[in-house]
């Protein structure tokens, strides 16, 4: 399920990162679940994606941030052809989410949060859709193109630091031919939507049943203007 990262050509030798220092992250783990209904919590946060020169160009994704059931701050639209998403990094442009603002997190999430560092790079490629890991845990992916067709198994991907992911291939997905009475106990089915979990896992083979189990993750919109 892992491969290594692809030779992305619009990163130069001088994008390496040192090592994100983890060391204001030791807060106790309580395991809780939010009990929120689902809601958007605005964020005060510079999106570079509402630029002049963006706005002349059409988007390829939207990119939510959820923390359990309740979704944080309001969609990020993605122009460029990569885009990192990452946490509280004084460096690059993409989405923060360590500006996204929400009160009365739980201690999960907070720890959760704490994990993202780097985050992932997201990048748009002939073949499909790649996500790089470039956090120091594991993100979780689960992909209408990734999963077995005609099976009614979730499949969830992990991905290890320092690998990447093709979650969406467009090919594929022109292929594949879903009947109506498809029933997804987690929520409506997207067949261009790829979900991906920072540091916790969900599934079958997971204690979270459910996506909206994981305290922190983020839901990629696919547009059909490819």
């Amino acid at each position: 399920p892992e491969s290594p990262p692809p030779p992305y050509s619009r990163l130069s030798p001088n994008d390496e990162q040192k090592p994100l220092d983890l060391s204001d992250s030791t807060l106790s783990y309580t395991e809780t679940e939010a009990t929120n209904s689902p809601n958007v919590t605005p964020g005060n946060f510079s999106d570079a994606s509402t630029s002049p020169d963006a706005m002349k160009r059409s988007h390829w994704c939207n990119v939510a941030y959820w923390e359990h059931r309740t979704r944080v701050g309001r969609l990020y639209t993605v122009y460029e052809q990569s885009v990192s998403i990452f946490y509280d990094l004084p460096q690059g442009n993409g989405f923060c989410l360590g500006q996204l603002n929400l009160e009365n997190r739980s201690e999960t999430v907070r720890r959760t949060r704490s994990k993202i560092g780097y985050g992932i790079l997201l990048s748009k490629e002939p073949d499909g859709v790649w996500a790089y890991n470039r956090s120091e845990h594991p993100i979780f992916v689960n992909s209408p193109t990734l999963d077995i067709p005609n099976c009614r198994t979730l499949i969830v991907r992990k991905v290890m630091p320092g690998y990447s992911i093709k979650v969406f291939d467009y090919e594929k997905s022109c292929l594949l031919q879903h009947t109506a009475d498809l029933d997804y106990a987690d929520g409506p089915y997207d067949p261009n939507s790829v979900r991906i979990s920072f540091a916790k896992g969900w599934g079958p083979c997971y204690s979270r049943q459910f996506i909206t189990s994981c305290p922190c993750w983020l839901e990629i919109l696919l547009s059909n203007n490819r």
